[in-house]
Order: C-alpha cells, then structure tokens, then sequence
C-alpha cells in the first residue's frame, strides 16, 4: 500500500497565536488530537495551561505540582490531562471544570514521561527512579511496575492496540513490553548513547528511536530488526514521531532544526530552520500537513 506522502512544508512560518502568561520555561506541549482544538502547555513554573488554539485564550491553569512539568498528555477522549513533573507525581486535571481529579504517586524520582492507551483506562509513566509504571486511569491505582532498564528512563509509550508498551532509556536501549503481563518481550539495542525518545507508529508496526549520539532509528515492531538509520543531525536528538500515515518521521534536535524523514528509505526530506536554541520538542497535527516545533529559544513555531 502506497502512503499518502506529505505535502510540501513550506518553511515560511505563518504564526497563528503567541501563547503568553508561564512565568518560566514551557518544557512540554500538546494538541488534543485528533480534535485538535485545544493545547496544553506545561511549565517549569509548576503549572499546566489549557488553550484554545482558535482564539489563543487561556481555558484553565492547573496548579498543585510542588515542581517543574515535564511532561503532559491529553487522554484519547479529550476530558482529561495527565501532568508528570519533578516532584515524583503525576496528576490527572479535568479539562471542562479545571479540577484535580487524581494524584498518582509511587515513583521515587522525577517523572520524564507519560503516555495514555487508546482506550484511555491506563496511562503509563516512565521516571529517572529506573522504573515504568502502569496505572489504572479510573481508580489511580498502580498496576503494574516495569523493572529492567539499568538507566533513568526517558520515554513512554502505548502502541495502538494497547497491547505493548515501548520505554526508552539512559542505558542506551529501547525495551517492548507487554501491557498485560508487564513482561519485557525485546530488547533494541545498537544506539552508541542514551536513547531519549521512542514512539510507535498509529499501527503500531514500527517503532522510532532518538538518541544523543545524534542518530535516529526505525525498527519493525514485528521482528525487532532496524528498518532505517536516520544520520545527518548534528547534535542529539531529543524527540522522535512519525506521521498519521506512518510514512514520514519528524526529529527534533540540538542542533536547533528539526527534519523530516522518510520512514523506508531513511533519506532526510527537509530541515526546518529558524529557531536559535535548541529544539525541545516537535509534533504532527492529525492531518499531517502542519508541524509544531518548541525552542529553549522560548518560541514555539508553527510549521505548514
């Protein structure tokens, strides 16, 4: 099957809103995909922000972290927020009334990342503690904990089956694990530094791996080999995602661009040049013809 392929970027930004009012770093942002009419913006002054990306206005400001955000998700159905942060928590927000609806703690180290399943009833957090955790969304309770890496993990994530999760760590590799047991099926190795971001594409048939040795790789979900080697950045990459349609990968990195890759043939398709700070993060809209990129420059650009 041929993949729709994206349509040209065009790298004249035309910014739609400039979002004003943390009073630090905005370190983690998100659309409410595949809705994509809201975002919430997490920050290193503790608090989590919801916007409205047609007018630019702030919903809510959600505050009760005792630390720095640093990392957000909106669950599938859009009513809620999960914030992870430094403070070893991670808290879920009701988006219509601003409320906290649940605190979960367990961790014993700053949480980096977080991810929902497609169904939304789990949410699974990485820490810097050497642990994964998985919790039951409705009753805040913890089901399962994922013991293995040897380093402080960096990314989490569900596939889209909700029947695997993918962790990424400072130990240099990637793990597959399964949802139900907690077992670990596989183990990615090959990358010659820590690994800081990992995804599975919306099938759930490849997997995406950014590290600080400045290299990406795509492996099949299926037989665990690598598919492609993403080199041409020269600084680390420090996040990864793959398009709706699974055919192009987008990185983020030090090196203040972002790229755009073909998933096969691992060929780079364009470099997104502008920000004067490194990249933070990076993300595709639903329709995957608009890019959203976040600097330590304390701008985010709006890409399409």
């Amino acid at each position: 099957s041929v993949s729709p392929s994206l349509p040209n970027l065009s790298p004249s930004l035309s910014e739609l809103h400039t979002l004003e009012g943390h009073r630090n770093v905005v370190y983690a942002i998100a659309f409410n995909n595949p809705y994509g009419d809201k975002i919430a913006t997490g920050s290193f002054d503790k608090t989590c922000r919801l916007w409205s990306v047609e007018t630019g206005k702030c919903f809510h400001t959600f505050r009760g972290h005792t630390a720095e955000i640093v990392c957000l998700a909106f669950n599938p159905q859009s009513t809620l927020v999960a914030t992870g942060s430094m403070d070893t928590t991670a808290k879920l927000w009701d988006i219509q009334t601003g409320e906290e609806v649940s605190t979960l703690t367990g961790h014993s180290a700053e949480i980096i990342s977080l991810s929902f399943n497609t169904v939304g009833d789990q949410l699974v957090t990485g820490s810097f503690d050497h642990t994964v955790s998985l919790w039951d969304v409705p009753s805040g309770r913890r089901v399962h904990t994922l013991i293995g890496h040897r380093g402080e993990i960096s990314s989490v994530q569900f596939n889209w089956d909700c029947s695997l999760i993918i962790t990424g760590s400072m130990d240099k590799s990637c793990r597959v694990w399964e949802a139900a047991s907690g077992k670990c099926m596989a183990t990615l190795a090959g990358h010659e530094d820590e690994v800081l971001d990992v995804c599975f594409d919306y099938t759930g048939q490849l997997i995406a791996t950014a590290s600080a040795d400045g290299t990406a790789r795509v492996y099949s979900a299926v037989s665990y080999q690598c598919i492609s080697r993403l080199e041409s950045h020269e600084g680390e990459i420090s996040k990864i995602c793959f398009n709706a349609q699974g055919s192009r990968v987008l990185t983020a990195s030090a090196d203040k661009t972002a790229r755009l890759w073909d998933v096969q043939s691992g060929v780079c398709l364009q470099v997104l040049e502008g920000h004067t700070d490194e990249i933070f993060s990076s993300a595709f809209n639903y329709e995957g013809d608009t890019i959203i990129t976040g600097s330590k420059d304390n701008t985010c650009r709006i890409w399409r």
